[in-house]
């Protein structure tokens, strides 16, 4: 089973990434973390995005299209960062995040969302 792993912005998410000996010390421990899932062969990728304000959002409605540009309201709302595992079922899923380092200097929210199969859409 297919999960993608959202890691749930922060009002410091959005303030961007800078460098200091905090977040060094938390981006190693990820790293590491990263390390177990990839020889437990459930990592397929990975990675961190960058503040809303970098990012844009396109509306839709009917044939018509707007643009909208960040940064986006409700911080908690949005995702700063991703896996996508394979693993064997949901329960497998949480226990690697109940493993995972704190991905913010603060409270933060892991979600897991199952991938549609090919078998759910038949």
């Amino acid at each position: 089973m297919r999960v993608m792993v959202l890691v749930k912005a922060t009002e410091d998410s959005e303030k961007g990434f800078s460098p200091t000996p905090e977040t060094n010390e938390m981006m190693e421990a990820m790293g590491r973390f990263n390390d177990e899932l990839e020889a437990a062969g459930i990592l397929v990728t990975a990675d961190g995005l960058k503040p809303s304000s970098a990012g844009k959002r396109i509306a839709f409605h009917g044939p018509k299209r707007r643009v909208i540009d960040g940064p986006f309201a409700e911080a908690r709302e949005l995702v700063a960062g991703f896996w996508l595992w394979n693993v064997k079922d949901m329960d497998e899923a949480v226990e690697w995040v109940k493993r995972c380092p704190n991905p913010m200097p603060g409270p933060s929210e892991i979600e897991i969302r199952p991938l549609y199969e090919m078998a759910d859409l038949q």
